[in-house]
């Protein structure tokens, strides 16, 4: 199939000012930095407030193009720097064809709900989706043959606002896609890709979207189509709907729809990896087609695909699971289960548990579990927790045996380590260190002098400490306070001083309070005038949570005492940005 890629854009540049659109449709600018020069040289001012190369060029003016053609030998010489670096990196062989070959492997598909490659592109909600982003940055840094499939919800997760009485309010801005850093995918026949979903009663086009991220594509599926009616439009509208009907849709969207993307894209995929329970439905889907393709019943074909599909899970409890009433199963999948040729009941059974009741809701985990040759928890630890939760459906196994194994998360080190910690690296380990085994850089860094590990604290520190009184100024700014007390803010800190960070979901079973146990206690060891320590804490509470919110304004109270307000301090809207600052300092 003809995969030409529409421009999608509503202007045209100089033909010397060409090649800078690909470089801005390209995410690799999230994590190599080479070339944040020629974004800040091309606008300095919205670069800092956007950190979106695509949508600068939407908005750049001409007069400033024409400038820059005219005496800046400065830009174009590093375009074309920029430009050579990235054909280098993206035709040389990665780790994976030096060490596989080619032809080892065909492509693997990862697919997930959230994809968090950065702040220009706000398709995550937290850990699963910083996890499912690092996966494709690594994927497209060491040359494994991965592609991602995911959902473009037109509305994010949630921003967070505090408000004068420190209490959370939750803003939730429109993903234009025209400011996006994506572009739409052709059919054969040149118009936009869209694959079919069947829903009750009707026909949804999902529509197709590419995002590039160095060597891997990410195929994004949306229902914002003028051909579907209006609620239709708004399936995939919310990230984490709590209309369970909606959730349905948007899961069904992202299994039946994505594997339908990889095969109108003719794409050679072997492995399907099941990015937490979300994702299941695609197990159907896979079966159904080769059921379809080959003649064989629904029974035959779903033993046959499992053997190519990996699920990991990532709940540590039960209840986490997502679950769908069987009733609303049934009315979904009322004629897919005619055309695989099953019952309703016994496609429930694929997601039910062993001991099930009447009317018992069909599991997602278990759905994805079932249809998967393998089960991966997230830690060491998760696997014994989840051998534990899925035991009751191998009665006869000893738990050892129950067949969950795990992979520890990791991180794409290029985007979270500072520039004086990946300098570092690189000295002790050469270019590119942490894509191999750390047989070698152990005792590389090992080697480094106290000085210089010391040196590489306090940078960083440093780095935090001014990051942080920036973006406390500005939220003192949204929240009204008047300029005096904002101007407090380039005192917040101290960048020689223990600082203890606390950054996740404020929810109640994490007590994140804890440390408000004694709050008498808590001060006195912050204001130690021998050994003082400093406090940086960020988080968001789910917009239903009224308890994480207290808890949120409870901390925001403590921070706003005189005697520890420049020594404690929240930080609203906890994103990639800030938390790559606070991993970093």
């Amino acid at each position: 199939m003809d995969n030409k890629l529409l421009p999608f854009m509503y202007r045209t540049f100089p033909d010397w000012f060409e090649p800078i659109v690909e470089l801005a449709l390209d995410l690799r600018w999230t994590w190599n930095h080479a070339s944040d020069g020629l974004w800040r040289h091309l606008d300095a001012e919205t670069w800092r407030f956007t950190q979106n190369p695509w949508w600068m060029l939407q908005s750049i003016s001409r007069e400033r193009i024409e400038q820059l053609a005219a005496n800046d030998k400065y830009f174009k010489d590093e375009l074309q720097r920029i430009i050579m670096a990235r054909q280098e990196y993206l035709s040389r062989p990665g780790w994976f064809q030096e060490r596989c070959g080619s032809g080892r492997m065909n492509t693997v598909a990862y697919f997930s709900m959230e994809f968090a490659l950065g702040e220009a592109l706000p398709l995550y909600a937290g850990g699963l989706g910083v996890l499912a982003g690092d996966y494709l940055k690594t994927a497209s840094d060491m040359g494994v043959p991965v592609i991602g499939i995911g959902l473009l919800y037109q509305e994010g997760y949630l921003r967070q606002l505090i408000n004068a009485e420190g209490w959370q309010i939750e803003a939730n801005p429109h993903n234009d896609p025209t400011n996006l850093p994506i572009r739409p995918v052709t059919d054969v026949s040149g118009g936009w890709l869209r694959v079919p979903l069947e829903l009750p009663g009707r026909r949804v086009l999902l529509r197709v979207w590419q995002v590039k991220v160095g060597r891997v594509m990410l195929y994004l599926l949306d229902s914002n189509d003028p051909m579907n009616n209006p609620a239709d439009r708004s399936i995939i509208y919310k990230l984490y709907d709590d209309r369970q009907e909606f959730r349905l849709m948007q899961e069904m969207a992202l299994g039946i729809g994505g594997w339908r993307v990889i095969k109108a894209l003719g794409l050679p995929v072997e492995i399907c990896h099941l990015n937490e329970g979300h994702t299941a439905f695609l197990a159907l889907e896979r079966a159904r087609d080769f059921m379809n393709e080959n003649g064989l019943p629904f029974q035959v074909a779903w033993w046959a695909t499992r053997s190519g599909n990996v699920f990991t899970t990532h709940t540590p409890v039960a209840a986490g699971f997502d679950t769908f009433p069987s009733h609303l199963i049934a009315q979904y999948f009322r004629d897919y289960v005619e055309e695989c040729g099953i019952s309703t009941e016994q496609l429930l059974a694929l997601g039910q548990p062993e001991s099930k009741k009447p009317d018992e809701s069909l599991n997602m985990s278990l759905l994805a579990l079932r249809g998967s040759i393998e089960v991966n928890g997230v830690s060491r630890i998760h696997e014994q927790v989840s051998k534990r939760i899925f035991q009751n459906e191998y009665p006869r196994w000893p738990n050892y045996e129950v067949p969950v194994k795990h992979i520890t998360n990791g991180v794409h080190v290029p985007s979270w380590d500072s520039k004086w910690a990946d300098a570092l690296w690189t000295e002790a380990g050469g270019k590119g260190s942490w894509q191999g085994t750390l047989e070698h850089l152990t005792p590389a860094i090992q080697n480094r002098s106290d000085f210089d590990l010391w040196q590489l604290r306090n940078d960083s520190r440093q780095a935090l400490v001014q990051y942080v009184r920036e973006r406390l100024a500005n939220q003192m700014q949204q929240q009204g306070f008047d300029t005096a007390t904002i101007a407090t803010a380039k005192y917040a800190l101290d960048p020689n001083v223990l600082t203890i960070g606390f950054a996740r979901r404020f929810t109640a079973y994490k007590r994140p309070n804890l440390i408000l146990y004694d709050t008498e206690r808590l001060a006195r060891i912050i204001n130690n005038p021998v050994h003082p320590v400093q406090i940086i804490v960020a988080g968001k509470a789910h917009p239903r949570d009224e308890e994480g919110k207290r808890l949120i304004q409870e901390f925001i109270r403590f921070a706003w005492q005189p005697n520890l307000r420049s020594k404690v301090i929240f930080l609203a809207d906890y994103d990639m940005t800030l938390a790559g600052q606070l991993v970093q300092g």
